[in-house]
């Protein structure tokens, strides 16, 4: 399972799509193709386990964006990320290959940005993750997340790499001469960091944000905060038409239209639940509010000849060794084309 979702995460088309200079994707196009990723295996999630499971990616996620000491730290968390990833498929040469390629890639590409470019991509990031509050229990157990969904940021700890412990103010006058120096107290206690950690293919990345969380086996739950149900107002806008929905969606099929997912035959795939019992499971379904559910938009594309025409030749691309029932009919929609890889 955790090979077929990595190969697919990391084919090659795939990540060129995403390394293209664009927009970021909305929340609705963002679940779409995480929907997509994990059920590239045979692996099935009903609806409730995986808004659970979005819930516990989105929030770790915006935790570790967070409480990054600097900017530029964003990097190394992605680093983490990728150091386990390649951990889980250590024994698949293959597939180390496509992530060592998108390491190489992230080091080119992001390396050699400034400061202040990092900066630009950390805001956008905890923007786009600003109005959710979904209460998390290894992080309220961790008190590292107030009850009502907010992150804690410490007072104490390792200063940002390159700067110093505070409790000095320096004066200089207009020549740049230093002439007078006081100090004063500070509530927490910072230490300066020992090192920096390695932006390299290989290397200590000293971070530990990014790392797992599950270190320690624990029970994780989560519940929706008093300000998560203020989301559902604000989801409206997800089940409101949206002009920028169906170009979104024409990406996506593009993005996914290069992906060739080998399924087994026959119903041979499990289902993943995230939840104690099947009750817990369907209760959590029917209390959910329907705001907060993602569902399938069909957009009927049978009208125009060149959107036709452009998923023809997606079709074309596909190393498909076999041909495959039904596939006559993957051009009328454009969900259907993704559901059909």
């Amino acid at each position: 399972v955790m090979n077929d979702i990595i190969s697919t995460m990391f084919n090659r088309k795939f990540m060129e799509e995403l390394f293209k200079p664009q927009d970021l994707y909305s929340k609705k196009a963002l679940r779409t193709v995480y929907d997509r990723l994990a059920h590239a295996s045979i692996m099935r999630l009903n609806q409730a386990s995986m808004d659970k499971l979005y819930d516990l990616m989105t929030m770790a996620f915006k935790y570790q964006v967070l409480l990054c000491p600097r900017p530029r730290d964003v990097l190394l968390v992605t680093f983490n990320h990728l150091d386990a990833i390649k951990d889980f498929i250590s024994d698949s040469p293959g597939i180390l290959n496509q992530v060592d390629e998108t390491f190489r890639r992230l080091i080119e590409t992001y390396n050699p940005l400034s400061d202040g470019e990092f900066q630009l991509i950390r805001q956008t990031l905890l923007i786009f993750f600003q109005d959710m509050h979904i209460r998390v229990s290894i992080f309220l157990k961790d008190k590292v997340q107030n009850s009502n969904g907010r992150f804690v940021l410490p007072i104490s700890g390792p200063v940002p790499w390159g700067t110093e412990v505070p409790g000095l103010i320096r004066i200089f006058n207009h020549k740049g001469v230093e002439v007078k120096r006081a100090e004063f107290s500070t509530a927490g206690n910072y230490v300066t960091p020992q090192r920096e950690g390695s932006f390299e293919l290989y290397g200590d990345r000293v971070l530990k944000l990014g790392t797992n969380m599950y270190s320690v086996t624990r029970p994780v739950e989560t519940h929706m905060s008093g300000s998560s149900k203020n989301l559902a107002s604000q989801a409206k806008e997800n089940i409101a038409p949206n002009p920028l929905a169906k170009e979104e969606l024409n990406f996506l099929a593009r993005l996914l239209g290069g992906l060739d997912i080998q399924k087994p035959a026959g119903d041979s795939g499990f289902r993943l639940n995230l939840f104690t019992t099947d009750e817990e499971e369907e209760h959590a379904a029917q209390t959910r509010p329907e705001e907060l559910s993602y569902k399938v938009i069909n957009i009927e594309a049978t009208q125009e000849p060149a959107r036709r025409a452009e998923l023809s030749r997606i079709l074309g691309e596909l190393d498909v060794a076999e041909p495959r029932p039904g596939s006559a009919g993957k051009g009328e929609d454009l969900l259907a084309l993704m559901d059909g890889l």
